[in-house]
């Protein structure tokens, strides 16, 4: 029963003590708003961030595997890849025989270019050739007309799917479908549009035209790195996937038992990896930058609090002479700090909030504020007052009553 009177007691002191010193009260709350708001925008970019990486890696299909000589990350000599044997249609053709746990292979090999219809004109277009088989592998989505066929590749047909950005570029609220566009001067006509896919890392992905992979290789020539995208049923077998097709690669290049592979299988985990190994000291040092802004407003909080015990000992000693017990005192004080900690924390987590967002709408930034950190951005304010507050309410539970009745 005396801790709740303690408590409301405390806190109705409190709350008349921050009235009383409206300037001051604003000024720290500011400062602690201050470190709040930075923590928080800085967290919320960073969430952002990850949850952009995240669904952009969703767009490449966790349960695909994508054979090359080149590694998507490269470490070590350079040369190393360059010099390593291109792969051949043969070996598409051995891996769709002989894997059991593929269910769709596919050829890709690209490259850039100008993608043009009459005046209008977009450029560093990604112009990839493949199959019918990678709008299963990529979980392409076909919005308009049809994706490519067998036939179109048999053929060497002169057909194109465009990505949305490069069809919402030539054929502004016009229909693209049957109308030519000319990639490196050469007419292809247009028989389907993919949806929206996003960005993969800087790569647009709605930046891309897809062609028969035939027709690529007999338009833009076949010494072209070539890549063998291969999407697998279950996720749980990818590994052992991934120990067939090394199998049956090294047997179809000839690679001697004792001789390492002489080619790259990339996933998506392998590019997550390299993400966090990328951003994982940048984000330390962001958040430190942030947790510094944050401790300077506690000391600010601290400093002010121990210049209020000091105006106020004179009242601190008339209430200890009348009974009241060092922890009132202590209950007091540290409410005092923690209530203007807690409100800068919630006016600090709405700037922060805010700026945030204002980043992911002016710049490639994205920005993304879990509901979680917006609660533990007012609670963590709120701990950082009781922290900063604990020395200056002890210094006032525990001044002499007889020296505190004397003070001027």
């Amino acid at each position: 029963m005396s801790a709740r009177v303690d408590l409301v007691e405390g806190g109705r002191i409190a709350l008349f003590s921050l009235r009383a010193n409206r300037l001051r009260t604003v000024l720290t709350t500011v400062g602690i708003g201050i470190g709040v708001a930075t923590l928080l925008a800085i967290v919320g970019i960073i969430q952002g961030l990850n949850t952009s990486f995240d669904a952009q890696l969703a767009n490449i299909g966790a349960n695909n595997l994508f054979v090359s000589k080149w590694p998507w990350v490269i470490k070590g000599d350079w040369w190393e890849f360059r010099n390593r044997k291109d792969f051949t249609l043969e070996d598409v053709e051995l891996v769709r025989a002989q894997s059991t746990y593929a269910t769709a292979v596919a050829p890709m090999s690209g490259r850039s270019s100008d993608v043009a219809h009459g005046p209008e004109q977009v450029s560093n277009v990604r112009i990839n050739g493949t199959t019918r088989e990678y709008l299963t592998i990529g979980g392409l989505d076909v919005v308009q007309g049809r994706f490519l066929t067998d036939a179109d590749n048999e053929t060497i047909a002169a057909v194109a799917v465009l990505g949305a950005d490069v069809a919402g570029s030539l054929f502004p609220g016009i229909d693209p479908l049957g109308r030519s566009v000319r990639i490196d001067g050469r007419p292809f006509r247009v028989v389907g549009v993919l949806g929206r896919e996003g960005k993969l890392l800087d790569n647009n992905l709605d930046l891309q035209v897809l062609v028969p992979f035939k027709t690529f290789r007999a338009l833009f020539g076949k010494g072209r790195s070539l890549t063998i995208a291969v999407s697998i049923t279950r996720l749980e077998d990818l590994a052992l996937a991934e120990d067939q097709l090394v199998g049956i690669l090294r047997r179809a290049r000839g690679t001697p038992p004792d001789a390492p592979e002489d080619f790259s299988i990339n996933k998506p985990d392998q590019l997550a990896s390299t993400y966090e190994q990328l951003t994982g000291a940048l984000y330390g040092v962001a958040t430190g930058i942030g947790l510094i802004t944050l401790l300077v407003g506690g000391i600010g909080i601290m400093n002010i609090m121990l210049v209020s015990v000091r105006e106020r000992t004179r009242e601190i000693g008339v209430r200890r002479a009348l009974g009241a017990r060092k922890r009132t005192i202590v209950l007091q004080f540290l409410m005092e700090a923690s209530a203007v900690s807690a409100f800068g924390g919630a006016l600090g987590t709405a700037v922060g909030l805010a700026g945030a967002k204002i980043v992911s709408e002016i710049s490639p930034l994205a920005a993304a504020v879990q509901p979680l950190t917006v609660a533990g951005g007012v609670g963590f304010a709120g701990m950082v007052g009781l922290l900063f507050g604990i020395w200056p309410a002890a210094r006032a539970a525990n001044l002499d009553p007889v020296e505190a009745l004397r003070y001027e």
